[in-house]
Parts: C-alpha cells; structure tokens; sequence
C-alpha cells in the first residue's frame, strides 16, 4: 500500500526524518511511535504532501507522489487528522463533514451563482456521504450539534469521521486517542479496527503504548528522525535499543 525508501527533510541544518525506508502493507494497522521530537509528525506531513521531501520517494500503491502537492495525494487515497482537531467550532458536525466531502467535486463559481443541477446533485451527494461517515464512527445522533458543543471524545471522532469523508484509501491518524480516557481510548481502538475490516489501511502516530501493543500489526520506531526498529509489536517492545531509547524503565519495570 505504502512504500517509502531512503526519505530525508532538512529543516535549514537539521535532519527531522533521515534515510527513513518503510514499507506499511494494506488493510493493516501500522503504528508509528518514538520520543516527543523524533520526527513522526514530519513523517505524516511528507506522506500526505504538506511537505517536500529532501531526498527520497514515496509511493502509494506502487505511484510515485513524492512531490505532488496535498491535495493531489488526498485525492489518489490519503486520509489525514491532526494532533490539533481543528474543527469549525461554530458549524454543526455535519456541516463540518460536507467540508471534507469537497474533495471530491466539480462544481465552481459559475454553478453556485445559478445554482445548477450539478451543484445540486453534488450537494445532495455530499450530505448523504458525510451521513455514512457519522454512522461508521458512531455519531449520527450528533450531526445537528455544533462543534462547540461535542466533548473531546465526539470531536476525535468527528476528525475520524471528516478523514473517511474524503473517501481515502490509508488514512493517517496523529495521535486520535490524545485527551481521552481510557474507556474512550479503547472505543476508538475499535473503531481503527473497524476500519481495516471494512478494506482501510491505518496508520498512526500514538503514545498510549497499551492502546498501540494491543492492536498494531506493524510498528515503526523513530528516534532523532532516524529509523531505530520495526516489526511486530512483540518484536518492538522486546528490543533493546528501542527500550533504551523510548520504551525506557517504566517498560522494564512493567515486563
């Protein structure tokens, strides 16, 4: 599903990802952990077009979208949330999702100032879209509710539910269980699996190592930019130089 080989992005004379290779295999969920700095979010930023690598490639099933801008590679399948849900607080959730569904129309300026057939099936469209959306995550009782009424929990969801309304093919998740307990937690953990089994690939980026052990197929290290290990997650956890570098002795003393 997604090939990266030897990817590299200086930022003036630091390296933030540095001859990463990877390879992350479909209908999977592969994680991507390592310290605060370690260049994870640089990582998703290169896959999903926000930057420019240095040096390298990246392919998407086997298509080279190193240097296509991010919308180009939203379009051939890539999902994205942020660490930030940055949500428009004063639309209702929705409205929120119609946003996301943009992505896949036609119509411009000239169809909305005569407001023709194709703006109309278009916009017809996307609301049935975005309804499917907030049924899969679990929030059709939500779609009226404004933004700034929705707990923590219901916004990751809601950024869960905008990233599917683009219609992605992998979807990229920056830390979705951040800020919630561990009930919650565990509520979307379900929800990443549903999405395989409904023919998603996942990956995120995430800290809560209970959460990534008990679902991950696929785990990545970063360390300093750098690829430090990979494997499964009993690979990962078991390895010495990720232990040192991140796992550290709360791991040791939990093992």
């Amino acid at each position: 599903m997604l090939k990266v080989e030897h990817l590299t992005k200086m930022f003036g004379g630091l390296a933030a990802v540095n001859d990463v290779s990877v390879e992350f295999g479909a209908n999977q969920i592969n994680a991507i952990i390592g310290p605060n700095g370690a260049g994870k979010s640089t990582f998703f930023n290169l896959i999903s077009g926000v930057h420019q690598p240095t040096s390298g490639r990246i392919l998407l099933e086997g298509k080279d979208v190193t240097t296509m801008r991010c919308d180009h590679v939203a379009k051939l399948g890539v999902g994205r949330t942020f660490q930030t849900t940055n949500l428009f607080e004063t639309a209702t959730v929705l409205d929120n999702l119609i946003v996301g569904y943009r992505l896949r129309t036609n119509s411009g300026l000239w169809d909305v100032l005569i407001n023709s057939k194709r703006l109309q099936a278009e916009e017809k469209a996307a609301r049935e879209k975005a309804r499917e959306a907030l049924d899969f995550v679990g929030l059709t009782y939500a779609e009226n509710r404004y933004i700034a009424d929705c707990t923590q929990e219901e916004r990751k969801r809601v950024a869960f539910a905008l990233a599917l309304a683009t219609q992605p093919k992998i979807v990229l998740l920056d830390e979705p269980a951040a800020g919630v307990n561990p009930e919650e937690t565990e509520g979307l953990a379900d929800l990443m699996k549903k999405m395989v089994k409904h023919g998603l690939t996942v990956c995120l980026i995430e800290h809560k190592m209970d959460m990534i052990m008990g679902i991950a197929d696929k785990i990545m290290v970063l360390d300093h930019g750098e690829k430090i290990a990979e494997g499964t997650p009993e690979e990962v956890k078991n390895n010495p130089v990720v232990i040192e570098a991140y796992l550290g002795s709360d791991h040791d003393a939990a093992a």
